[in-house]
């Protein structure tokens, strides 16, 4: 897209948001009907072009890009007129009978851009955020997933004007162009490193942004766990997408007594979900691209392989690989690994799992198998992280009345129903004064004045 054109539909939106058109509720409710509609017309073109990108089932595709997205529409839908209205709140006897409001404020004309590991689901779940709080929106979709980014420009334009939600393909030279606009709201979903760069580009203009990033999230396992449940709970966790997710257990921590035990379990429910030859099931997801496919491999140290460790370049497919063994010095612990490499650390004592997770502070999502309430609780208040789950994997994503996000390297802000409508929205307090007025805030102040008001702040 020449960057002409970029102008062009980012000076429209401009023009079409100071219509006030889309702050009404009415019409954020019939945008969302027609996003869904818009979503079940091109299910089946979504599935097909996902499947090219990188070859991945239809039950995955609906799983974790169309099913979830129409499930958070149905979630938000009915609740928008609620979260638009007014919320009064109590007002301090400095005011008497005065009231105190909080309204929401849509933002204006949003940029969001997207990644290619969920391209349909990552790209969609911000637009409705967008959409609910009653901004405009310049959608750019990953470079990396073309057939996704093509039907998703596709689908919007056969249901949206451009002056409303628009959809800008490209490369990088392109997102370069796109943080030079001076958007009211940025929410980028990446990896730390162009979320610094996307930071940086909103600060010059001082743009007000969510960044939803990622890191290396550890699965803990404890020695009181069903050893049974947690394997096949990582393993479907780590294996979904191809082990493309950001949330997925990039490591796992093992109690030593049980760390055997739990590696054979894994190896019995990776045969059982995509058989003895992994690289050849339907269900089981490509690697993104060369480059992608290059990187991983790159990470395997094959005197630790205890499982898998072959692959494919052509079908750009790699086993299922169990390391074992693994120190916090590996090479596939420096960065979050992004593909289905499973590496083992062990321990001992819950200060060894602390003093592990915090090489890689902050991450996105973390994971305790344990009975131990305890432990639990202990893993839970010494770590911090974005969010998780005890006793499973990813599941904590689904779930549209919490929010999602993470702290630190791995994000700023979060989103998810309530959340997303919080997130494109500005809180605009008012107070709206009564007839009584207090004489004594007025100069010339005197020394009964000064009474009079530490009096009334000890009263608040």
């Amino acid at each position: 897209m020449y960057l002409q054109e970029i102008d062009e539909i980012f000076n429209k939106q401009k023009e079409y948001y100071s219509t006030q058109i889309t702050k009404d509720v009415n019409f954020r409710i019939n945008q969302l009907d027609k996003l869904k509609s818009a979503i079940q017309e091109y299910e089946e073109k979504i599935v097909e072009a996902i499947k090219k990108d990188f070859d991945k089932c239809e039950f995955e595709v609906f799983e974790t890009e169309v099913g979830i997205t129409l499930s958070e529409i149905k979630h938000v839908r009915n609740k928008i007129k609620k979260w638009s209205e007014p919320q009064k709140v109590k007002t301090p006897l400095t005011n008497p009978g005065a009231k105190t409001y909080i309204y929401k404020q849509p933002y204006g004309v949003c940029l969001i851009m997207s990644p290619w590991n969920y391209p349909f689901y990552l790209c969609i779940s911000p637009l409705i955020g967008a959409i609910i709080g009653g901004n405009c929106a310049v959608v750019k979709p990953s470079e990396l997933s073309p057939n996704t980014s093509k039907i998703i420009k596709e689908m919007i334009e056969k249901y949206f004007n451009k002056e409303y939600i628009a959809v800008i393909e490209g490369e990088v030279e392109v997102n370069k162009y796109l943080l030079t606009k001076k958007f009211d709201y940025i929410f980028f979903t990446g990896s730390p490193a162009v979320g610094k760069v996307v930071m940086e580009a909103a600060a010059k203009e001082l743009i007000p942004c969510t960044l939803e990033l990622g890191g290396k999230s550890p699965c803990i396992v404890d020695e009181s766990c069903d050893i049974d449940m947690s394997a096949k709970k990582i393993v479907w966790g780590k294996l979904l997408n191809g082990g493309q997710t950001c949330i997925a257990p990039d490591y796992v921590i093992a109690h030593h007594n049980i760390k055997e035990d739990l590696i054979e379990a894994m190896k019995k429910y990776i045969k059982l979900f995509y058989g003895e030859e992994p690289m050849k099931s339907k269900d089981y997801t490509s690697i993104i691209n060369e480059r992608h496919f290059n990187r991983i491999t790159g990470l395997i140290d094959e005197n630790k392989v205890v499982y898998g460790g072959k692959n494919n370049k052509e079908s750009l497919k790699i086993e299922p690989t169990i390391i074992d063994k693994v120190t916090i010095n590996d090479k596939v612990m420096n960065d979050e690994i992004f593909g289905p490499l499973i590496p083992i650390l062990e321990f001992e004592n819950i200060d060894e799992v602390v003093e592990i997770v915090e090489v890689n502070k902050n991450p996105l999502a973390l994971y305790v198998f344990t009975k131990d309430k305890n432990f639990e609780e202990t893993i839970i208040s010494r770590i911090s992280f974005g969010g998780g789950c005890v006793n499973d994997t990813i599941m904590h994503i689904s779930n549209h009345n919490a929010p999602f996000g993470g702290i630190g390297n791995s994000g700023i802000g979060s989103y998810h129903g309530k959340r997303s409508y919080d997130a494109f929205t500005h809180e605009k307090t008012i107070l709206k004064s009564s007839s009584i007025d207090i004489p004594f805030k007025y100069p010339p102040y005197s020394k009964k004045a000064l009474q009079l008001l530490k009096k009334a702040f000890e009263i608040l």
